[in-house]
């Protein structure tokens, strides 16, 4: 009996060496180069920039964003209006950008508030204004490429890094695009 939970707790704390040795460490540099190339074009991508800008146009208060955030966090499934945005022409078009590589693992385009534009995949929310993703890319305003660590993935079960990168018009950041990108898959 003691043998067994010797074993047992050591064969825990390897599963947790194993799930520590991945989590939490900086991206690869393959995710850093594509981030820097391929994905930092992607702010420019006129289909995205068009959606965005008419997004923004709709002129959304942070209340009524974050009560939509509420109600998107609260049902299980994939409502309507869920669908409506990655069945749009931006949410076709960034699906069409994930099956381009087999390392996409989700995309979805934000508005200058955070909140979602389109998506290849439902989110686990809709308003990532307050989310580093969106934070550090839109940055202001201003723009930046953000490559976060490399984190466990629940939904996927895999091992992913969210590269973050700024939609641009005329110079300035009016949302910003983030990119799943599976470790394994890279």
């Amino acid at each position: 009996m003691r043998r067994t939970l010797v074993f047992v707790i050591s064969g825990l704390f390897f599963l947790a060496g194993v799930i520590a040795a991945h989590a939490g460490e900086q991206a690869p540099q393959q995710v850093i180069d594509l981030a820097n190339s391929t994905l930092a074009a992607l702010g420019s991508d006129p289909v995205i920039v068009q959606a965005v800008r008419d997004e923004n146009a709709k002129g959304k208060t942070l209340a009524q964003i974050q009560e939509k955030d509420a109600t998107w966090k609260a049902f299980a499934g994939i409502a309507d209006y869920m669908k409506a945005i990655m069945d749009s022409e931006c949410g076709k078009h960034v699906r069409k950008i994930q099956e381009s590589a087999p390392y996409y693992a989700e995309i979805f385009v934000m508005d200058n508030q955070g909140a979602n534009v389109a998506m290849t995949d439902k989110t686990s929310d809709y308003w990532q204004g307050d989310e580093d993703k969106f934070q550090k890319s839109f940055a202001n305003g201003a723009g930046a490429i953000f490559v976060d660590e490399v984190k466990f993935d629940d939904s996927a079960q895999t091992y992913q890094v969210q590269v973050s990168v700024p939609v641009m018009d005329g110079g300035k950041a009016i949302g910003a695009i983030t990119v799943g990108i599976d470790v394994d898959k890279i």
